[in-house]
């Protein structure tokens, strides 16, 4: 069986994830852009959106080993688009165009029902209203042997720490204070539930850390 993991998840150096007012305008909410800038420099990242160019090194590498290995992904309503409440239609299927960046079975948290969604190669997104247990026993059925990557947001990650569900964390640090937004450990004993700092790695543009459960 392999881990439950959150790869290459992008913070600030106070602990934000994102800011405040995400919105179609804002996808990582208002003044966080620079929080996932590390990862937008990267060749990897150009690849997947289909541009030339982009840097090569320590960041392209832990961006490139976060995609690999995945047989399943869990995320938040928030991580799949800016719509709160009720669905008011079906015509909203996600940021990444036809062919998002996944290629396996994703499963989406959310209060509120909605049919599958299968889109150009092989994602299918899933959405989950029983809670994040039944996500992750889904997602285990599909994934076999391989991992399991939750990839967000912030609250969907706490949630699935505190209850000592996640196996190992990798953060891209980014050196910029944010002050207000998301903030991943917030409220969070990371050392009572088991986790500690494996493994620390400087990159061209954020500081990668391993956490891991004993």
């Amino acid at each position: 069986m392999g881990k439950v993991r959150v790869s290459a998840f992008s913070v600030s150096l106070d602990g934000f994830a994102a800011g405040p007012g995400q919105d179609l305008q804002h996808p990582f909410g208002v003044g966080a852009d620079e929080i996932p800038a590390w990862l937008r420099k990267t060749r990897m990242f150009h690849e997947m959106i289909g541009r030339p160019g982009g840097a090569t090194g320590v960041d392209d590498e832990v961006a490139r080993s976060s995609m690999e290995g995945i047989g399943a992904w869990i995320m938040g309503r928030n991580m799949f688009g800016p719509i709160r409440g009720p669905w008011p239609d079906h015509a909203w299927k996600g940021w990444w165009g036809p062919n998002p960046p996944y290629h396996v079975p994703v499963f989406v948290l959310t209060h509120h029902a909605r049919p599958s969604i299968e889109m150009e190669g092989g994602t299918v997104f899933h959405f989950v209203t029983d809670g994040m247990e039944s996500a992750l026993a889904r997602a285990k059925d599909v994934a076999g042997s391989k991992d399991i990557r939750i990839g967000g947001g912030a609250s969907v990650i706490r949630q699935y720490l505190q209850a000592r569900l996640i196996d190992e964390v990798r953060l891209a640090i980014a050196p910029v204070f944010i002050g207000k937004g998301e903030n991943l450990f917030h409220g969070l004993d990371l050392p009572e539930l088991g986790y500690a700092t494996v493994e620390s790695k400087a990159g061209e543009s954020a500081t990668h850390v391993t956490i891991r459960q004993a």
